[in-house]
C-alpha cells in the first residue's frame, strides 16, 4: 500500500474535474414498454428455438442467443445520459462515451429522442458516426440544450 503522506506527493491521487451537468437522465425503454418488451422476448426465445432446430447444436444456439441479446443490450438495459456545458456523456452498461459539442454539427429529432451528427447536411454515415439521444419525458429540455450548443436548423424542427 503506497504512503498517501504530504511528504509523499507522487502518492497522492489527483481526483478529475468533473463539470456540473446542465441536464442528466436515465432510460431504460425494456420498463418503459413492458407489451413490446415482452414481445421481442417471445420472439428471441422462438428465434433460439428456430436456430436449434435447424441446427441441433446448443452451442451454436446459445452463440446465436447471446448475440441477439447483444444486439439489444440498449433496449433491455439502463441508459444514463448527461449535457454538461461543454459535453455530451452517455453511459451504458459497458461503456462510456464522452464527447464534445463541438464535434456535432448537426442534430435531427423524433419523437424517441434525437441524433446527433458530425455532419453539416444528412449523411449515410449519421447513424454511424452520429450519437442518438434517448428521451425520457424531457424532449423539450433536452432540445433546448441541444439547440444552444449546435448551430444549426434543421428541416422540419
Amino acid at each position: 500500500m503506497a504512503d498517501q503522506s504530504p511528504q509523499n506527493p507522487e502518492a497522492a491521487t489527483i481526483a478529475p474535474v468533473t463539470e456540473p451537468p446542465l441536464l442528466s437522465w436515465s432510460t431504460q425503454p425494456a420498463k418503459a414498454r413492458p407489451l413490446v418488451t415482452t414481445l421481442v422476448i417471445v420472439f428471441l426465445v422462438v428465434l433460439a428455438a428456430l436456430v436449434y432446430l435447424l441446427t441441433y447444436n446448443a452451442i451454436f444456439t446459445a452463440i446465436a442467443a447471446l448475440i441477439l441479446y447483444g444486439s439489444l443490450t440498449q433496449y433491455f438495459t439502463k441508459t444514463t445520459y448527461e449535457f454538461t456545458d461543454t459535453k455530451v456523456r452517455v453511459k451504458y452498461v459497458v461503456n462510456k462515451i464522452e464527447k464534445e459539442w463541438a464535434q456535432y454539427r448537426s442534430y435531427y429529432a423524433d419523437k424517441n429522442g434525437v441524433l446527433l451528427s458530425p455532419f453539416p447536411s444528412p449523411s449515410r454515415l449519421e447513424n454511424f458516426r452520429g450519437l442518438f439521444i434517448r428521451f425520457a419525458g424531457n424532449k423539450d429540455q433536452a432540445m433546448e440544450i441541444v439547440r444552444q450548443k449546435i448551430n444549426y436548423v434543421p428541416d422540419g424542427d
